[in-house]
């Protein structure tokens, strides 16, 4: 029986990062591609995440930098902070990327409809505006949307998205969360002058899940910052008043601010696609569950990124939608290896970055030796200050490959992608040792560590090691 004739070979739903490659690069294949984009091209990382972010984090270190200058003989000094003159450059940035994404798209022979796509069957799509395409293939790249906990007045509440949107900056804010993007937040916050404030539900340090020593130095440069952190609090109940809003916390007692935003992690955005026709499986959270090779129950549908809920960074989007473009119509079968992949938190003056396992993972795993350097990096401490950079290496005694690194210094983040590439290697310590240094600079302590700091072993009292 011959092969019923689609309007299209694959249709996209989802115009961000993984949507638009898996498009473009399924185009350029030879692929009839459709894609669909109920908001603006470029998705969360283009238009309300990564990118205006990153930007943020920029604007806000100028006072620590000019503080810097002066420490060095210079006559810095700044006016106070102009939102509307940024923000307005911020948005025509953003114009111009969205406009570039659609064109690229476009240009790769992509047919794009701005408006909500839904699934009506294996091989349907619905518009809002009521057309329905046929397709061979479905690829669903939708992502996540923030999540707000059910607590009474959170409507009047901000999410991450808003922050984009402020037409001028609250003079105080309760940021309610203890991951990327509250950390990332409250940096950007507090340098723009803000009175912030960040309250976490857990008694214990920010950024549950990345190494331990990372999150205690995180959340101690936060304060140093002048971010007030309330561990082992939550609000209980928002209210709007006439001075902003009355925030009553888990312990009883009440603060005013001018605006509360809540960062408590982000849900796949799998509600009203249609899905539940469809025989697609998704898990607790929603997130659509796929194979490794981005095929979800439905043979003719697939998935790729943040709705997946598998590692959700941009970049992980990016290489899950390509590769499935390459297997489906380009006769390159690839698959996605998520064991090892890096990722930064744009915290200031120091960032965060880190691959492979924490120190907490690599113990439970087996033995391991931890090499550690602490110390005041002579840039910043020329200018006065006592933040400490960390290095940390963690490597399996038996291989003696590198299991992971993890770094708070200045750049971290542009310093751990190049570390990345020895470590998916395989690198060795050995390889490491063998690298000659480049001094003076904070980066050559990753390889002039030689002798490990401390050693784990199972069933056996973590020893020092001595020098």
């Amino acid at each position: 029986m011959a092969e019923p004739e689609f309007d299209c070979d694959l249709f996209v739903i989802g115009g961000g990062s993984g949507g638009v490659r898996a498009a473009r690069i399924a185009a350029t294949h030879g692929a009839r591609v459709m894609l669909a984009e109920e908001s603006r091209m470029g998705g969360t990382c283009v238009i309300r995440g990564c990118v205006p972010k990153k930007l943020m984090v920029f604007a806000s270190a100028h006072p620590l930098a000019a503080a810097e200058a002066r420490a060095y003989g210079w006559s810095a000094d700044l006016g106070p902070f102009d939102w509307p003159r940024f923000h307005g450059t911020l948005m025509t940035e953003l114009d111009r990327l969205e406009a570039a994404y659609t064109r690229n798209a476009e240009n790769a022979g992509v047919t794009i409809h701005h408006q909500r796509a839904r699934i009506v069957d294996h091989h349907t799509i619905a518009l809002a505006d009521g057309r329905q395409f046929s397709t061979k293939t479905i690829l669903i790249a939708v992502g996540g949307r923030p999540f707000v906990p059910d607590v009474e007045g959170a409507e009047l509440a901000m999410i991450s998205d808003d922050l984009f949107l402020m037409e001028q900056l609250p003079k105080s804010i309760l940021l309610v969360g203890a991951g990327f993007i509250a950390c990332e937040f409250a940096t950007i916050l507090a340098g723009l002058g803000v009175e912030t404030s960040l309250a976490y539900r857990r008694d214990e340090p920010l950024l549950r899940g990345f190494d331990g020593e990372l999150r205690e130095m995180a959340t101690e440069q936060l304060r140093a910052l002048g971010v007030n952190v309330m561990l082992g609090t939550e609000p209980k109940s928002l209210a709007k008043a006439d001075d902003g809003i009355a925030v009553v916390f888990n312990d009883g007692h009440e603060r005013r601010y001018d605006a509360v935003l809540y960062a408590t992690g982000r849900a796949p955005y799998t509600g009203d696609l249609g899905l539940e026709k469809t025989g697609v499986h998704r898990d607790g959270r929603g997130a659509i569950v796929v194979d490794e090779w981005s095929q979800s129950a439905v043979p003719s549908i697939f998935a790729v990124g943040d709705v997946t809920d598998r590692v959700n960074l941009t970049p992980v989007a990016i290489r899950e939608a390509h590769a499935f473009a390459d297997t489906m119509f380009g006769g390159r079968p690839r698959k996605v290896d998520h064991d090892l992949v890096a990722s930064a938190v744009y915290l200031r003056p120091f960032e965060v970055a880190t691959i492979g396992l924490t120190e907490e993972e690599a113990h439970d795993r087996g033995p391991v030796d931890v090499y550690a350097a602490t110390f005041r990096p002579m840039r910043s401490a020329f200018a006065g200050s006592n933040v400490r950079a960390l290095f940390k290496l963690l490597v399996d005694p038996e291989t003696d490959r590198v299991l992971g690194c993890h770094l708070f210094a200045p750049d971290a983040g542009e310093l751990i992608q190049l570390v990345a590439i020895p470590i998916t290697m395989g690198a060795t310590k050995a390889d490491f040792d063998a690298t000659m240094a480049v001094h003076p600079t904070i980066a050559e302590e990753l390889v002039t560590m030689r002798e490990p700091a401390r050693r784990h072993r199972p069933d056996a009292v973590s020893e020092r090691a001595t020098a």
